[in-house]
């Protein structure tokens, strides 16, 4: 069995996971201990029960699998081999479970029988029973990889959509930055403008100024000829 976690190890979520994932080891240990004392149609109820716990701990296993990932690497080292001892112990269970599933005769009492000219009119059924139990274990290990690939999309998209975010504040940052100096240019042209108008007026002045000097430069002159 899989030896618990520190309590400094990182992740709250984590060690949630890794609590309830002890919990459903328990439970499955239990049931398979109880399935070899079992045969006929109890035995098959307790397989079943049996089975629900094996999926509850794989998709416990794929949830500390993924929160791993967000666990500081420094402590993610120490967790990793102890996430290992974890998925040893599932696989053991996965093995056990499917021994004891596969134990036809205790599975169907004392009328089970492998020789098809038996006469056992049961025996396509049980065929059937065990072909569709083999199909349900193949889709639950399509299920699970699927929510895993599911979670996989979900963390890139949550990646993209801080990469967007980023852009956006910094395509906002750069139209301020735009408007701040659209608001300098408009007030340098208006700053130009008004030196272009007060040069234009002491132009004027300055001709009329020796337009008048002009005139009284002749006026003067005039005088003294008369």
């Amino acid at each position: 069995m899989a030896n618990p976690l520190d309590t400094d190890a990182g992740s709250e979520l984590f060690s949630s996971y890794e609590s309830e994932l002890k919990l459903v080891q328990a439970d499955l240990n239990q049931k398979l201990d109880q399935i070899t004392e079992l045969s006929g149609e109890p035995r098959k109820s307790a397989v079943r029960l049996a089975e629900r716990s094996l999926e509850d701990a794989n998709e416990l296993l794929d949830q500390m699998r993924i929160e791993k990932q967000n666990i500081p690497s420094t402590t993610r080292s120490r967790i990793n081999p102890r996430f290992r001892n974890y998925e040893t112990d599932i696989d053991a269970a996965k093995r056990k479970l499917k021994s004891l599933s596969d134990d036809r005769r205790a599975l169907f009492g004392n009328r089970y029988s492998d020789n098809p000219n038996s006469g056992d009119e049961q025996l396509e059924q049980r065929q059937q029973l065990l072909s569709g139990t083999d199909r349900l274990d193949r889709s639950s290990q399509r299920l699970r990889d699927s929510q895993r690939v599911a979670n996989e999309t979900e963390d890139i998209g949550r990646g993209t959509l801080a990469d967007l975010q980023l852009q956006r504040e910094t395509i906002q940052h750069t139209r301020q930055t735009m408007l701040e100096s659209e608001g300098y240019v408009d007030r340098s042209v208006k700053t130009l403008r008004g030196m272009a108008r007060r040069m234009a007026t002491n132009r004027i002045i300055t001709v009329a100024i020796i337009t008048v000097l002009v005139i009284l430069i002749i006026a003067v002159v005039y005088s003294k000829f008369k």
